[in-house]
């Protein structure tokens, strides 16, 4: 069985690129049509746009995340296979309304990055399943079980269409696509294992990874966000004024991101003071 590294951008993950290698090593880069978050080196969007083979403009997560996964091909010297599904601002489009992504409703994370490592798995292994790495380290084996409980004897399964019925409408499968693989829980490692083996290497990783408006994270957090961000932040704000019954659309239940922004301005806040608990994630 093929094996493939899932890439994140994070510490971890890249901790796994770098010494565990595989058949192929892949990261899907979430992107948005935003000018106002327009990314700004011409060049390295250029290259960028090369690599996945469409326009970007830029993207939702940390502008440093584009450093990251480059810095990171370069220091393992091999290749990463740059995916990306529909921009942000068109997968909450529905006809003329906004619809927005929640705890409860994680199309984001399905049409963002799911979809595309899938849509790229089935081209490049010919459909045949892969053994694919997670980032989970060795204190996370909870979510591990999680993730193996919506397996079938270990095999993920995922319901994509690739042809067509007669009529037109698309043909849909449910095909057997990937082995979650947990290497680092395997093998015992930790966070500070990870940190260390970071140390005065040469890739520059951004403060965290994933959006940086992720629903996920704590208001704490995500104030301190609208500070590092606040272009990719204030999309977030544009987005729930624009929201399908816009009184109450919202991320975080409850919650207006504007208001995010505006408080805890009495509070002095540093990178040091939030945990991985903190940040919010992706389950890939």
């Amino acid at each position: 069985m093929k094996t493939v590294n899932s890439i994140s951008g994070g510490k971890t993950s890249a901790y796994i690129a770098a010494n565990y290698p595989a058949d192929a090593n892949v990261f899907s880069l979430v992107r948005t049509s935003d000018k106002a978050c327009l990314f700004p080196d011409a060049k390295v969007r250029q290259i960028v746009s090369d690599k996945i083979g469409t326009e970007f403009i830029g993207t939702l997560e940390m502008d440093d995340i584009i450093y990251t996964i480059l810095d990171l091909e370069q220091f393992i010297g091999k290749k990463i296979d740059w995916i990306t599904g529909k921009t942000f601002d068109e997968i909450i489009k529905r006809g003329d309304k906004v619809y927005l992504p929640n705890k409860t409703q994680r199309f984001c994370t399905i049409e963002m990055k799911i979809k595309p490592i899938f849509y790229w798995w089935a081209e490049k292994f010919n459909k045949e399943p892969v053994d694919m790495r997670i980032g989970f380290r060795a204190n996370e084996q909870r979510r591990a079980k999680k993730m193996l409980e919506k397996c079938t004897n270990g095999m993920q399964y995922m319901k994509g269409t690739f042809s067509k019925h007669k009529d037109g409408r698309n043909k849909w499968v449910d095909i057997a696509y990937r082995v979650p693989t947990f290497p680092l829980i395997k093998d015992n490692i930790y966070k500070d294992k990870i940190e260390n083996y970071w140390d005065n290497k040469p890739v520059k990783f951004a403060y965290l990874n994933n959006c940086v408006g992720c629903f996920h994270r704590s208001s704490v957090l995500l104030k301190h966000m609208s500070n590092k961000s606040p272009n990719q932040f204030d999309w977030f704000i544009e987005q729930e004024k624009k929201g399908y019954n816009s009184n109450k659309a919202r991320f975080k239940t409850g919650l207006k991101y504007e208001n995010i922004k505006s408080s805890f301005t009495q509070i002095q806040l540093f990178d040091d003071d939030f945990t991985d608990c903190d940040s919010g994630y992706c389950g890939l």
